[in-house]
């Protein structure tokens, strides 16, 4: 399988740098992992801080890991056990085949307590510290509220798949957590759809494509589709706002 090869060949690579632990979250630890399709979300724990040679390490093993089938889907983020605790840090990260800094979010953080995999090393509670009560709710709220909301008015958007796909399935899926407090998966969330009025020929376009192997879609449907995803998304987003509010 060569998703296991990757995480292997990864694994390999890494040893040099002495990691204290490995943790796969996202699709590849909650049970709904599509090869091919869904990304491999890794988080790394170094034993020492990271330092000029350490970003040259680790640009360095993802370079040479970039002609292996799946690697422009491993993403990766680099914590030290002194900087895990602080949900605020911005933390090396290799993703979108580049290098940069981004936080471990509420939710990155949940699922590694939840279910996340541990592929080496210590398990996510010896290092991270739990999500305080409350916390992920409001990063979700917000996250549709500053981001997903603003997004819905950028036409240009919603004529690309992705676009299509995460913008209705994290809606559904930060419903859920506001409303109950939960983690729910992709396939949850394409089922919570039906239930919270999104249109249903959008809905089936996002399961086929996630799910089967479909001809591409054809312009005439791209916009229809688009048009039908920005008008329940936007009042959609603004009652969960407000109902939460």
């Amino acid at each position: 399988m060569p998703t296991d090869v990757l995480l292997d060949r990864f694994l390999t690579g890494l040893a040099p740098l002495t990691p204290v632990a490995v943790w796969a979250h996202g699709s590849l630890a909650g049970g709904d992992y599509r090869e091919g399709r869904s990304d491999l979300d890794l988080i790394t724990v170094l034993d020492r801080p990271v330092t000029a040679r350490t970003v040259w390490r680790v640009a360095l093993l993802h370079a040479r890991l970039r002609n292996e089938p799946l690697a422009d889907r491993l993403h990766c983020t680099y914590l030290t056990p002194d900087t895990a605790p602080d949900a605020e840090r911005r933390h090396l990260t290799w993703a979108h085949e580049q290098l940069f800094e981004r936080t471990v979010t509420p939710v990155t953080r949940t699922e590694l307590h939840r279910f996340g995999r541990v592929l080496h090393g210590a398990p996510p509670a010896d290092v991270l510290p739990p999500v305080p009560d409350g916390e992920l709710a409001a990063f979700v709220l917000r996250d549709q509220r500053d981001f997903w909301r603003r997004e819905v008015d950028r036409d240009a958007h919603w004529t690309q798949d992705v676009w299509v796909d995460l913008g209705l399935l994290t809606f559904a899926r930060a419903t859920v957590t506001v409303r109950e407090g939960r983690l729910i998966s992709k396939r949850e969330a394409l089922e919570v759809l039906a239930d919270l009025g999104a249109p249903g020929e959008v809905v089936a376009d996002i399961r086929r494509r996630r799910y089967e192997d479909p001809a591409p879609p054809d312009g005439e449907w791209v916009l229809r589709r688009a048009r039908l995803t920005r008008d329940y998304l936007g009042p959609a987003i603004d009652s969960l706002v407000a109902r939460a509010g």
